[in-house]
């Protein structure tokens, strides 16, 4: 079930461009606490509340990412937008195997529960695809959306 909630939380919040409202206050102590001790190197933090998590955005290593806690201040999974290169070899070779007609459009890591899972939004002039990875040998359907062609 967390993983259920974190993958829907996480494909909303990622997928999204918006402005940031740096609402620390309304941010728990045990959230900000765990936040700190798990990226003691972040910088540019930026906070979400949410009803069932809260999001952090920062910048660590020149790279933004995203940290998802629960209320409890338990990290439920961090995701970092990548390029196709940092794919596992099986992953990127089965793509331009089987996908060679779609651009990429998004593509990120979820890590959670020690697990990297990736999620890849591949598109056509007809068609929306997002695909999630199965460990790092094969991708599953995950969503896929006919586009309105006028």
């Amino acid at each position: 079930m967390k993983k259920i909630i974190f993958a829907t939380a996480m494909m909303l919040t990622v997928g999204m461009t918006s402005a940031f409202a740096n609402k620390k206050d309304e941010v728990s102590n045990q959230v900000t606490s765990s936040f700190y001790k798990d990226f003691s190197n972040a910088k540019q933090v930026q906070w979400q509340k949410e009803t069932a998590f809260t999001k952090a955005t920062f910048s660590m290593d020149n790279q933004v990412m995203f940290a998802y806690y629960n209320d409890n201040g338990e990290l439920m999974g961090v995701v970092r937008n990548i390029l196709s290169d940092k794919l596992p070899i099986n992953l990127m070779s089965n793509l331009k195997k089987n996908y060679s007609s779609y651009w990429i459009s998004n593509l990120f890591e979820m890590a959670s529960d020690n697990q990297s899972n990736y999620y890849v939004t591949l598109e056509t002039a007809e068609e929306t695809l997002v695909l999630k990875s199965d460990g790092t040998n094969e991708w599953t359907v995950y969503k896929r959306t006919k586009k309105n062609n006028a």
